[in-house]
């Protein structure tokens, strides 16, 4: 009989899509996982996965065991969280996911605040991009996550907490940095430096110069502000910074410029989403209000 850390272990496979990455992120060997896969197959009669040159692709059922083992563990979370629901507010664990572009900036203020005000809360934090985010808290291996919004998930509830504007970061000799405001129409894509696909803050700051062609964009890989904004200051192209990154000081290179745009200045909203049905809303709602407490300004 297929057992809840099977599940756990296919939907992160299912996730990843790789059998590297997946083994590494459940803490067991690839042989192993490949084992307990194997395992579950032969329990459902069936194939879940095909093995690519690249990863994992899954198969029809797998598509389906999938699907339907996120709902079981996300309901399992829920049960759990029905204990912890009749406690305080805060209280108990919980476990909590962040975006890159949010969690140097936020969590250095938000820990000791939560740690003074709630100190009955256990709490653990995952830093990842959103896709991840979003299918592990379907799945109940989070609680709540830390975000960009809206996601649009219909099975996610959301809470803004503070809205946090762009700001354009350039070289002191360049000629964006001689301008006040600055003007998103003239960034062109040979000087826009971005981080890799799948961080929603690339996305973003797409969606602000849209006059870029991502085709044209550099490819560098790079997955932290701090590799993208070392490389603006040392004469290699502009970015996009978040104000909550540039208030807590982290970029204060003299090298750089920091350039408002004009008003309606863009910004993207930060807040708190958890599954809808979760019994601790109340918990996730004062969390939403600590995080727009501690918002680097």
């Amino acid at each position: 009989m297929m057992t809840l850390r099977q599940l756990r272990y296919f939907t992160t496979l299912a996730t990843v899509r790789h059998f590297g990455r997946a083994a590494e992120a459940v803490g067991i060997s690839q042989p192993a996982l490949s084992m307990q896969l194997r395992d579950m197959e032969t329990d459902l009669g069936g194939a879940l996965v095909e093995r690519t040159a690249g990863g994992v692709e899954l198969t029809s059922l797998g598509s389906e065991v999938a699907r339907r083992a996120a709902e079981i563990l996300a309901a399992v979370g829920d049960l759990e969280a029905v204990a912890h629901s009749r406690r305080g507010i805060l209280s108990g664990p919980v476990t909590l996911g962040v975006i890159p572009s949010v969690a140097p900036y936020l969590l250095p203020r938000l820990l000791p605040h939560l740690a003074d005000a709630h100190p009955q809360l256990s709490l653990h934090v995952r830093e990842t991009i959103t896709t991840t985010l979003v299918a592990e808290l379907s799945a109940g291996e989070l609680d709540a996550i830390i975000v960009s919004l809206p996601l649009d998930n219909e099975r996610l509830a959301e809470q803004p907490a503070f809205r946090d504007t762009f700001l354009l970061a350039a070289p002191r000799a360049s000629p964006h940095a001689k301008r006040k405001p600055a003007i998103a129409e003239l960034i062109g894509a040979e000087e826009l430096l971005l981080l890799e696909d799948g961080h929603c803050l690339r996305d973003q700051a797409l969606s602000v110069c849209q006059t870029v062609d991502p085709r044209r964009l550099r490819r560098l890989g790079a997955t932290s502000l701090a590799t993208i904004v070392q490389l603006v200051a040392a004469g290699q192209g502009v970015t996009l910074l978040p104000q909550m990154a540039v208030a807590t000081g982290a970029f204060s290179d003299r090298r750089l410029k920091i350039v408002p745009f004009a008003e309606p200045s863009p910004f993207r909203t930060i807040g708190l989403a958890w599954r809808k049905r979760s019994p601790r809303e109340r918990d996730f709602l004062a969390l939403a209000a600590a995080v727009e407490a501690c918002a680097p300004t």
